[in-house]
């Protein structure tokens, strides 16, 4: 497969079709990708045949499970600053993605994780499914929720996206819908139909034809009251307490879960996320995940992190530090210090991200 094979751009009728096309490799994104769907946008804006565009991924496994991290290990691994780059490109992307003056339409079935949730996420029409399992899983690899995740998941009801971005649980199309990380549900074999129908009639009208299937439930509605409580807290150590104080079952799970979490990740991410409620637009978030990410490149979690999850598997990871105690609020701050001018990711002050 050629770098070109990678995204494939068609348009049928009135929509431009985007398609993520590394199924074996879970559709991973990579730069060459990011900048030929960037290529594909730019063409379609100004063209009138084209009144939407619709993104997929190839296969039956999911539209993405998120940036290729094995680029990135061997990339922070050798010192150099490849990702850095990526990431300009693929958060520029992400908010063009949110301010796109046609309707955007993303079919979020299967696995859509990470940099997955960035391209799709931000779009305006978002549609999950009963196969729909999305995540911001960064934790787990010693990294930080990045493409925008930190602005979506600081604005789910209550603390449900604070459970989601420290814990990395993966959700279903119901609990998707309640974080506000999705508009509407199809069933996943309505989708060719709904694709078919789409390439001859705006997105709006096409919706209209496809109602009627029952929402999948969102369990995490009955779990407000003890997420609200327990991750309410100040400090990650404080939301621990709360965890395994509750009595609850799936409080002492979401308790372990993070236990297995790198603890420098765990308190970027929840100080990320803190700082996100207070910016007021995607743009302005992305400039600071840009920060957080680049200063993650040179920390050890990162490299060991994906090294226990994706190179050797053995799942076992060393963090440095090994401990929530030892990860002092001097080193968090240093995530969210400023870049030299010609390192930084700036956008115009006018931008606005969704909602």
């Amino acid at each position: 497969m050629t770098e070109d094979d990678t995204v494939l751009i068609e348009t049928d009728g009135c929509t431009g079709l985007i398609t993520l096309n590394r199924p074996q490799a879970l559709n991973a994104l990579t730069h060459s990708m990011v900048l030929r769907i960037g290529e594909a946008l730019t063409a379609w804006e100004h063209d009138p045949a084209v009144r939407q565009v619709l993104l997929r991924g190839a296969g039956e496994r999911g539209l993405c499970a998120g940036g290729d991290i094995r680029a990135i290990h061997a990339d922070a691994k050798a010192g150099t600053t490849g990702s850095l780059a990526f990431w300009r490109d693929e958060y520029r992307l992400n908010a063009r993605i949110a301010r796109y003056p046609k309707p955007y339409v993303a079919l979020m079935d299967g696995i859509v994780m990470g940099g997955g949730v960035g391209l799709s996420a931000h779009g305006s029409v978002r549609i999950v499914t009963d196969r729909s399992r999305v995540a911001m899983p960064e934790t787990g690899i010693g990294f930080v929720p990045d493409v925008g995740g930190t602005y979506l998941l600081s604005r789910a009801p209550g603390e449900l996206g604070t459970h989601l971005a420290l814990t990395g649980t993966a959700v279903g199309a119901g609990d998707a819908l309640l974080c506000g990380l999705a508009d509407h549900y199809l069933p996943a074999d309505w989708l060719d139909e709904f694709t078919r129908e789409l390439t001859a009639a705006p997105v709006a009208e096409v919706l209209t034809k496809f109602k009627g299937a029952t929402v999948p439930e969102a369990g995490l509605a009955a779990e407000r009251d003890w997420i609200d409580h327990c991750y309410a807290a100040d400090t990650v150590e404080e939301i621990h307490s709360r965890l395994r104080g509750s009595g609850l079952a799936a409080a002492r799970e979401a308790s372990e879960l993070l236990h297995a979490k790198s603890p420098t990740s765990l308190k970027v991410t929840l100080a990320a996320l803190r700082r996100a409620r207070e910016l007021d637009s995607l743009e302005r978030v992305l400039e600071q995940e840009y920060r957080v990410s680049s200063a993650a490149l040179s920390m050890p979690d990162l490299v060991e992190g994906i090294r226990a999850q994706v190179i050797d598997k053995d799942r076992r990871p060393r963090w440095s530090p090994a401990a929530l105690v030892q990860v002092r609020g001097t080193a968090v701050d240093r995530f969210f210090a400023p870049l030299p001018d010609d390192l930084q990711l700036a956008f115009p002050e006018s931008g606005a991200g969704r909602g």
